[in-house]
């Protein structure tokens, strides 16, 4: 049977690319080796974080998927870093675990255009040539043919997992590695490396002591991360918060012979960002405790999953250790922590379309690209998924810029500089992260999720009407003038709410706002917009909080994202200056070696992509502008 796309892979990334590419109306074969593992939350039971929600948040307005099933599936809703800017605040949601992926295998098996099959791809079917991608091959013989396909492999390529002297073929626990394919991506022209991840115990809910432990609730007030959703009405579970000691250091320690990563028995690196538990003891030695949270994996199990003591020491040290915890002295461990070690390959070697160099039609996203994380590979499945539909349909590739998205930033580190350990993102990749906010995610892409095809008619009215609602609430903060009666009024608020905004201390005049605009007050920091809509009948009338919510962000912070517009408008028009991906850099002359090479390895689309390949020297992109000037006198 022949289709127009193939997805290898079932994961977040998966999920991702094959629903974009049946919801633009072409069909796709998923093949995954276990029907039941679809969507799975192989480590932590949750979605969103710092820079990661706003991941999620973007996939939902590009027309993605996962921002639906975390706010159909959540337990608890946190936004983190309240207490700080809001472009280091995200949100992040605890997951029922086996909801999740139910929710997620349904949504696909329910998905017009797409076919789900279980059996392992171990191989490509390529043109007499092998430049063009025309199939799969899987380990049971079977040949499915398709002019697009996606690897989205995720920890199971060529995998292995390790639990101190033990040792097996695996993709996670209880679940075989797919192996095969690995020489395919050989021959195909792919630099493969090795890389490391782990996961810690989990544990019987009833064997713990939670009065030893602190309590950590749930925001009372969720935000969804679908802009298609008003209110999340979900049951909620609290989490706990704990500590390991000197003696569990002191055990750890001694058993350091034991531990794969100390052995040299596990070769691929491992994220610095999320070091195992032995890490942290060799690593941090004057450190004399570090914090567990205890977090449920759903409402319908009892296992409970211990953020921070990823391991893969002997499963007689993990009990040992674990029974050293406060809350944990008769811990019962249901799943041993282990690391999972896989190959990867060198995302240098892909175009920021997610496609590959060598071979047309063949894209990677997900942690087979070397990156970490559910809504990383959630992201560059979306994209990797869009652009196969547009090269179907004969239309340029969908690249987001650094200036767009956090997935921009994510996809051009990975094609840019590659990695060589497992790539997680952070706000402070971003180099513009005040204006890359979560709570702003729709104003910056579901224009280009309409334009996509992926953003349906209800979601964009839904849209517009913000968008139209944000600007008439910004309108009337300009026009509206403080009077004499507003001053007293503020006044006021201020003696009968002590502690509460607005909090002037002495260090803000209200004498001096006479006559002033509401929109200039906002800009103070003791004033909020529930203060003025308290002075205002026609600001104070009904309407949804997110919209108040931006309002008030947009208004406080327009001068700093105006300095930040600036330096986008210097990087856009460098993102401008596109460069043929077949462009001859031997017949440059002037540039140095080094560049050269880097530029043939990485075959940069724009100068702005060529300036931020690591090593390249300024006065190699200016030779390659003058270059490039001349090409195109010459072109046109």
């Amino acid at each position: 049977m022949d289709f127009d796309a193939i997805v290898v892979g079932g994961g977040h990334a998966g999920i991702e690319a094959a629903l974009a590419v049946a919801r633009l109306d072409f069909s796709v074969l998923m093949i995954t080796q276990n029907l039941d593992c679809i969507g799975k939350l192989s480590c932590n039971p949750a979605v969103g974080g710092l820079a990661k929600g706003n991941m999620v948040r973007e996939i939902d307005a590009l027309g993605g998927q996962m921002g639906r099933l975390i706010d159909a599936t959540m337990i608890q809703f946190r936004v983190l870093n309240r207490s700080r800017g809001p472009a280091v605040q995200a949100p992040r949601a605890q997951a029922d675990k086996l909801a999740y992926q139910t929710l997620a295998k349904q949504t696909l098996e329910q998905q017009k255009n797409l076919v789900v099959f279980q059996d392992t791809v171990v191989d490509f079917i390529l043109d007499e040539p092998g430049r063009q991608v025309q199939g799969v091959v899987t380990e049971r013989k079977r040949r499915f043919r398709a002019p697009k396909v996606i690897v989205t492999t995720g920890t199971f390529l060529n995998g292995r997992i390790y639990i101190g002297e033990f040792c097996m073929s695996a993709g996670r626990l209880g679940e075989p590695a797919a192996a095969g394919l690995e020489e395919g991506l050989r021959r195909v022209g792919f630099t493969l490396g090795r890389l490391k991840t782990g996961t810690p115990a989990r544990v019987h809910r009833e064997s713990l002591d939670f009065d030893r432990m602190e309590p950590q609730f749930g925001d009372q007030d969720i935000v969804p991360f679908s802009f298609s959703h008003d209110s999340i009405d979900r049951p909620r579970l609290p989490c706990y918060i704990t500590f390991t000691n000197e003696k569990t250091h002191r055990i750890l320690a001694d058993n350091m012979h034991r531990s794969p990563l100390y052995s040299g028995r596990i070769v691929g690196h491992g994220a610095r960002y999320c070091p195992s538990i032995e890490d942290k003891v060799v690593k941090f030695p004057d450190r004399t405790r570090h914090q567990i949270f205890v977090e449920p994996e759903g409402l319908q199990t009892a296992e409970m999953y211990l953020n921070g003591v990823s391991t893969s020491m002997p499963e007689d040290v993990q009990q040992r250790f674990i029974h050293t915890i406060a809350g944990m002295e008769h811990a019962w461990i249901m799943r041993p922590g282990y690391a999972v070690e896989y190959d990867y390959i060198d995302p240098s070697q892909l175009f920021a379309s997610l496609e590959c160099k060598m071979v047309r039609g063949l894209y990677v996203a997900g942690q087979t690209n070397g990156s970490s994380g559910y809504e990383e590979a959630a992201g560059q499945g979306l994209i990797a998924g869009i652009n196969a539909a547009r090269a179907l349909q004969g239309k340029q590739p969908l690249i987001l810029s650094r200036a767009e998205a956090y997935i921009g930033v994510m996809i051009d580190d990975l094609v840019t500089l590659g990695t060589d350990e497992p790539y997680r993102m952070f706000t402070s990749r971003a180099e513009h992260r005040l204006s890359l906010r979560h709570d702003s995610s729709d104003m910056r892409l579901v224009e280009i999720g309409r334009e996509a095809g992926l953003v349906g008619d209800r979601c964009y009215e839904r849209f517009l009407a913000k968008r139209k609602g944000v600007e008439e609430i910004k309108e009337l903060l300009q026009k509206r003038r403080v009077s004499e009666a507003d001053i007293a009024e503020l006044r006021a608020l201020a003696d009968r709410a002590e502690g509460r905004a607005p909090r002037f201390n002495g260090r803000f005049d209200l004498d001096g706002c006479f006559g002033k605009s509401f929109h200039q007050m906002l800009k103070v920091p003791e004033i909020s917009l529930i203060d003025l809509t308290a002075l205002d009948s026609v600001l104070a009338e009904p309407r949804p909080v997110e919209w108040l919510r931006q309002v008030e962000l947009d208004v406080k912070y327009e001068g700093y994202v105006a300095r930040q517009d600036r330096q986008v408008d210097r990087f856009r028009r460098m993102e401008r200056m596109k460069i043929p991906h077949d462009y001859d850099y031997d017949s440059v002359t002037g540039i140095s070696s080094e560049s050269r090479e880097k530029f043939k390895r990485v075959r940069p689309l724009s100068v702005g992509q060529a300036a931020r390949i690591s090593g390249v020297r300024n006065s190699d992109i200016a030779i390659l502008l003058v270059s490039l000037g001349r090409w195109a006198r010459q072109a046109g």
